[in-house]
């Protein structure tokens, strides 16, 4: 794929590229509003803004970080990892 950079559109087709998905998976998050696009043209034709793909990307990061913590804190908050507890 080559897309140009100073795009500020891209194709539901670029995007699933990019995402590997398929573009009705894209078009189902525009619908869903997760991404940012309009239909445009005659005839009509799926415009998906390329900041919005940025945005979705970083949001799905900050979710998998998230993910990640919460699983690290429940794994640690096995007792058998506190070792033996002293009471007072």
């Amino acid at each position: 794929m080559s897309t140009d950079q100073g795009a500020l559109f891209l194709t539901p087709a670029e995007v699933a590229e990019l995402l590997t998905i398929t573009p009705d998976e894209v078009v189902t998050l525009v619908m869903d509003g997760r991404l940012r696009g309009a239909r445009v043209g005659h005839p009509e034709a799926w415009r998906i803004e390329r900041d919005s793909v940025r945005d979705y990307l970083d949001d799905q990061t900050e979710l998998s970080r998230r993910h990640a913590l919460w699983h690290e804190s429940n794994i640690a908050s096995i007792p058998e990892l506190w070792g033996p507890q002293t009471r007072l």
